[in-house]
């Protein structure tokens, strides 16, 4: 039996089938800033909610948590289905079906360790994806480690070239079976490349650790950098103690800022923390999003969620030009994406758009009303790209299991 896979807060009562209402032809809210929706993989029809079928298609995603959209291509974390689906091109159409499996032997099964084979070809609630200089990348969270292919594979069922985290192929302990250390993951939920450097935030340890030299080639080549605790060897929620500039408790994502700083989102403390500069040793943050201070991870659910107000962020994304860049926000709880069209650096900076509700103090599922093409339902995971005619901005929409790719002209 499948059970569907919620966020925090997510009640049985949500999961209810819902129709699928067309967009209006009049258009989208003015808080959109002209952005729409192209087209959806996955869920389109009435049902949306409903949990997906036990027999997977290429055109089906199950609980999507991570997507990435680079020129050539759509890559998405099929996360409920324990694989990931690689899209050529950037769909037009709703229902394209993917090109390549990997972390199953077909299009047709699922299940975790590629439905019961092993972990060599195998997968577990895959969430974090990217592609750099010609590598894909896969964070494979419940596995507690990072797969890496060489190239971009172009035929189901390959298995990654290196495996980071693990002594071998087919171990999957947290933490290598012994402690946290600068080799080692437990839940790595998010994965970037930012200005040369590679980054994971390694949820379960509440930290993010980062290699200076990029994706290690090897499993015991330790990270530079420990960020979020004292030492490799801890692993408390927020050190240990009070909420600080310095620690996490669910570091999920982890974007640039395009001025060579770095933003962590971090989901538990309902914010996200901001370095202006890289981080060369574990220092305290230098901004903070979503909170009015350093010090400060209140929620806020019974109250208009107005300006730059998070609950459980779990992603974040560079949005538009590397001259000019913006920011995107995955507000999961808030059932919204932020947008910001200049990156922001500080709590008083509110955004300049809003996805998915009808104005910036709205956060209900679906809008409380029935799933439509810019509805969202927890969204995690964003991706962006922008070329001189189009920029896209695909979202993880996961509790309506689809992706959505949004463009603006």
């Amino acid at each position: 039996m499948r059970v569907q896979i919620l966020g925090p807060g997510v009640s049985a009562e949500s999961l209810q089938p819902m129709a699928f209402v067309p967009s209006s032809a009049s258009g989208f809210p003015a808080c959109y800033g002209g952005w729409t929706p192209r087209a959806v993989i996955g869920a389109t029809s009435i049902g949306g909610l409903l949990l997906p079928s036990a027999d997977p298609t290429a055109a089906q995603v199950y609980a999507p948590r991570g997507v990435h959209v680079d020129a050539d291509r759509v890559v998405v974390a099929d996360t409920g289905n324990h694989r990931v689906l690689i899209f050529d091109g950037h769909p037009d159409h709703d229902g394209a079906e993917a090109s390549v499996v990997l972390g199953q032997p077909n299009a047709r099964t699922e299940g975790p360790q590629a439905g019961g084979r092993g972990p060599a070809n195998g997968m577990n609630l895959p969430t974090g994806i990217l592609i750099d200089d010609g590598r894909l990348v896969v964070a494979d969270a419940w596995n507690h480690r990072i797969l890496v292919w060489d190239r971009v594979p172009t035929t189901n069922d390959v298995p990654p070239d290196h495996v980071l985290g693990q002594v071998d192929d087919q171990s999957v302990d947290p933490n290598r079976g012994t402690g946290p250390s600068a080799t080692s993951f437990y839940w790595p939920f998010g994965i970037a490349v930012v200005d040369g450097r590679f980054l994971v935030t390694d949820t379960g340890n509440r930290r993010v650790l980062v290699w200076n030299d990029g994706i290690p080639a090897s499993a015991d080549t330790a990270a530079d950098l420990v960020l979020g605790q004292d030492s490799p060897d801890r692993r408390e929620e927020n050190r240990g103690g009070a909420v600080s500039a310095g620690s996490f408790r669910w570091p999920h994502a982890v974007a640039g800022d395009g001025r060579g700083g770095v933003l962590v989102a971090d989901a538990g403390n309902h914010r996200a923390l901001g370095w202006t500069a890289h981080p060369v040793h574990d220092r305290q943050a230098d901004y903070v999003l979503g909170q009015p201070d350093l010090t400060t991870a209140d929620d806020f659910p019974y109250r208009p969620q107005v300006g730059n107000v998070f609950r459980f962020p779990y992603g974040v994304m560079t949005l538009g030009s590397a001259a000019d860049p913006g920011l995107a926000v995955a507000d999961t709880a808030n059932n919204r994406v932020l947008l910001w069209d200049a990156f922001p650096h500080d709590p008083e900076t509110h955004p300049d758009y809003v996805l998915g509700q009808p104005g910036y103090s709205s956060n209900g599922e679906n809008r409380w009303q029935s799933v439509d093409r810019d509805t969202l339902c927890w969204p995690y995971g964003l991706a962006s790209f922008t070329s001189t005619d189009v920029e896209i901005l695909a979202i993880a929409d996961s509790g309506n299991n689809r992706v959505v790719l949004w463009e603006r002209t």
